[in-house]
């Protein structure tokens, strides 16, 4: 057993709430921008006074609509400023955020109102409000669905100060509310199972991005600004949502990822934090599309020159040889790469899963350090991160200060601090599961903590898979392997009591038709009709023998096979925030296993 942990350095008094700041910025700095959003297409800024009268307005508005103190208030919708104006009015409030994924089914819908007590949803659009009312009978607690697109938070506000709704009012409505008070409910994306409600405090939320704060002092040195595309249901990107709001950053809003190159084009972010899944298709798409464009060599010669020189940086530093490339390629290719992310951006971020060690090496070889780090939603997002004095690619960086980690003699990373959810909403029995008498959280996650504290993420606990040999073997190292591969979207590792390890790949939709063209095929064939082609399966084995050239040959991937279809979230493939659901996937495609392994299985 070993344990790490660094000293506090964030302090919280015993009635600070989340809203406090939004008011304390408008005090203090009322003309700085701490929003930007769309207005048909371009961005409009939200300075911190705008911001903090339209939390009270429609604060207002809510309590108004019988939302009462200690209340669940759910948000589905995509990304956008007005999820955030919902949120914090909720707080203002006193009540409790319930979010929910826009991508969420009706059984999933009913399962979260039910489950949390909810009283009022706020919708994005009519689709959604029609998922919603499919299942209202069945939620006894819930009285009305508001609509963002009708003008929801124009009707908050005109009804609050209709009947007469005071900034007196709000205060008692908070009266109660406290660093300990439950401050939101996020459901768990439910890779197996039925999903857990983490209750989240006022503490907890406020906690980790001061933390971070703390730790990462370079990446918020000066003006700052994001650009915020991730799901806002998804605990890592209210982390940036908070970060901001109680820091006065500036976050900009992109809604729709089909914009996203030029939402960052023209929000010109600081930072950028997203899921690994996006860094890889930023570095599979342009090394596709380098390729495509037969510049392929020029692009491979560059990626393995910014490989090399990442690694000399942690090695006495690059040679002049290395310097020279590094510099050529950067006038070539690099500064291409890092323009397409807005042009200011020296760091990012990357949670949700771990990140290719290679993939970490790329970035920072071409000026984008992606800083890694972990968490879960259990720990209101971050528990670790590294810092752009003090990274050591392919871990997750060490803890903020005041959270320890430890990981114990099964490897299990075991997690302390004032980050830890409350406990699963009306689960005693799961909340006891995973937290000890010294008030350590059980993450089910697997790694490795280096003496100076640098943690290193080597799996999932339920998700290692043994064969009938008796081999242990974690599949995401060789999935991340496998996705970096541009012509791969998806790979899922599989050999739990089977003779030999074998692996689900899907075709990336985008990467498809330039490999078509490239081999003088129609661009337009679909991934059908491509599972079994010799050339395609024989440039997707290149990917397989990179992957197995870093295991023993007991845990290499022996076959392979290519599904005709893209796992998605909208097919029950994914989790919201990308993650496979391997049982769903087993399951779906059992015929699929079946004759990979043939009467053997």
């Amino acid at each position: 057993m070993r344990e790490f942990t660094s000293p506090p350095l964030v302090t919280l008094a015993d009635d600070a709430t989340l809203i406090d700041k939004v008011f304390e910025h408008a005090r203090e700095r009322p003309d700085q921008v701490v929003i930007q959003h769309k207005v048909d297409g371009e961005y409009v800024d939200l300075t911190t006074r705008e911001f903090a009268d339209l939390v009270q307005e429609v604060a207002a508005g809510l309590v108004a609509h019988g939302v009462e103190p200690r209340g669940r208030v759910a948000i589905m919708s995509r990304t956008r400023y007005e999820w955030t104006v919902v949120d914090y009015a909720i707080w203002m409030a006193g009540a409790v955020t319930i979010p929910i994924y826009e991508t969420s089914s009706p059984e999933q819908v009913e399962w979260i109102l039910t489950d949390a007590e909810v009283s009022l949803v706020v919708v994005e659009n009519a689709r959604l409000a029609d998922v919603v009312n499919q299942v209202r009978d069945r939620v006894p607690t819930l009285r009305e669905v508001l609509v963002i697109e009708d003008g929801a938070l124009a009707t908050l506000a005109a009804d609050g100060k209709a009947r007469g709704v005071t900034p007196d009012d709000l205060a008692r409505a908070r009266a109660g509310v406290n660093v300990e008070s439950i401050a939101t409910i996020i459901y768990t994306s439910g890779t197996t199972g039925r999903p857990k409600g983490c209750e989240l405090s006022h503490r907890a939320l406020m906690f980790d991005p001061l933390a971070a704060v703390e730790h990462l002092p370079e990446v918020f040195d000066g003006y700052t600004s994001s650009l915020l595309f991730l799901p806002l249901a998804h605990v890592f990107a209210r982390l940036v949502q908070n970060g901001a709001i109680q820091h006065g950053h500036a976050l900009a809003y992109s809604p729709d990822t089909s914009t996203l190159l030029d939402d960052l084009a023209r929000t010109q972010p600081t930072f950028v934090l997203a899921v690994p899944r996006v860094f890889e298709k930023v570095h599979a798409g342009a090394k596709n599309k380098a390729h495509a464009a037969g510049r392929g060599r020029i692009f491979d010669a560059a990626e393995e020159t910014a490989v090399q020189y990442s690694r000399a940086l942690d090695s006495g530093g690059p040679g002049l040889g290395l310097r020279l490339r590094h510099a050529l390629f950067d006038r070539l290719v690099y500064a291409k790469l890092r323009a397409a992310l807005g042009g200011k951006a020296r760091f990012a971020v990357s949670g949700g899963a771990p990140l290719g060690e290679r993939l970490g090496h790329f970035f920072r070889g071409i000026g984008l350090t992606v800083l890694e780090g972990y968490g879960l939603t259990e720990t209101a997002a971050a528990v670790t991160a590294n810092r752009p004095g003090n990274a050591r690619i392919g871990t997750v960086g060490q803890p903020l200060p005041g959270v320890t980690v430890r990981v114990a003699d099964d490897g299990e990373i075991l997690v302390k601090g004032p980050l830890l959810f409350s406990g699963y909403h009306a689960n005693e029995t799961a909340t006891k599961e995973v937290m000890d008498a010294e008030g350590f959280f059980h993450t089910g996650d697997l790694g490795s903590l280096d003496e100076d504290g640098f943690l290193r993420i080597t799996g999932r606990k339920k998700e290692i898979l043994v064969t009938a040999g008796g081999k242990n073997v974690a599949p995401a190292p060789l999935e991340h392997i496998l996705q970096s591969h541009p012509l791969v979207s998806q790979a899922m590792v599989i050999g739990d009591t089977r003779p030999f390890i074998a692996a689900i790949l899907t075709l990336d939709p985008e990467a498809l038709p330039r490999w078509l063209t490239a081999n003088n095929r129609p661009a337009d064939t679909p991934a059908a009709e491509l599972v079994n082609d010799p050339a395609l399966l024989a440039e997707l084995q290149t990917a397989v023998d990179a992957a197995n050239a870093t295991v023993s040959r007991a845990e290499a991937i022996k076959k392979f096979v290519v599904l005709p279809v893209d796992f998605t979230v909208e097919t029950g493939e994914l989790t919201p925030s990308l993650k496979v659901r391997r049982a769903h996937v087993m399951d779906k495609f059992a015929d699929v296993v079946a004759g990979i392994y043939g009467d053997r299985s």
